[in-house]
């Protein structure tokens, strides 16, 4: 028996859900897939309408930006994934450096805190990851919308921690990597 079709010759979703709910479907009760399943339980059998939509549905302000924010993961979500894997690199990187240097030195009897000090200051950091934690640092709380502190004018901290990535550079390095270890 053919069902009739809604306009543009496509089946109305009151009609499938018609169909579902009657049973009249090409599949018994128990082949139906999941979706047709949760579809004909969400109908209302009298109107063959769905359930109405609850108070914070109704409420909740749509907007373009909304949408967006909804569909894929935020740019400072990307950008804070790809800094600490930069991170991480440059730390294992580092670590390679300072045990090859502490053994190279110790066999050749020089001083190997001069030697990791000036390491530490000729060490090339990727520009990219430099310019992806300053990015980081001046857009995060804007993008997070974080709130301000009204007596400090700094931006509230997330999690009792600072948001921003440190800055790599030849303080990091001696941070991370003391000289006099």
């Amino acid at each position: 028996m053919a069902r009739p079709r809604g306009r543009h010759g496509a089946v109305s979703v009151w009609q499938n859900a018609q169909t579902l709910r009657d049973g009249a479907g090409q599949y018994e009760e128990g082949q139906r897939t999941s979706v047709e399943r949760l579809v004909g339980r969400d109908v209302d059998e009298s109107t063959g309408k769905g359930r109405p939509l609850s108070d914070r549905a109704r409420q909740s302000r749509r907007s373009v930006e909304s949408y967006l924010k909804g569909g894929v993961r935020p740019r400072w979500m990307e950008r804070v994934g790809d800094i600490d894997a930069g991170i991480a690199r440059e730390r294992r990187l580092l670590a390679d450096a300072y045990e090859r240097l502490r053994e190279a030195c110790a066999r050749d009897g020089v001083p190997f805190a001069e030697r990791w000090h000036d390491l530490a200051h000729a060490w090339p950091f990727p520009e990219e990851l430099a310019a992806l934690i300053e990015q980081h640092n001046s857009w995060y709380p804007i993008e997070r919308d974080l709130p301000l502190n009204p007596r400090t004018g700094d931006y509230v901290r997330v999690g009792g921690r600072w948001y921003g990535r440190p800055t790599l550079g030849p303080a990091w390095v001696l941070e991370q990597f003391p000289a006099d270890a």
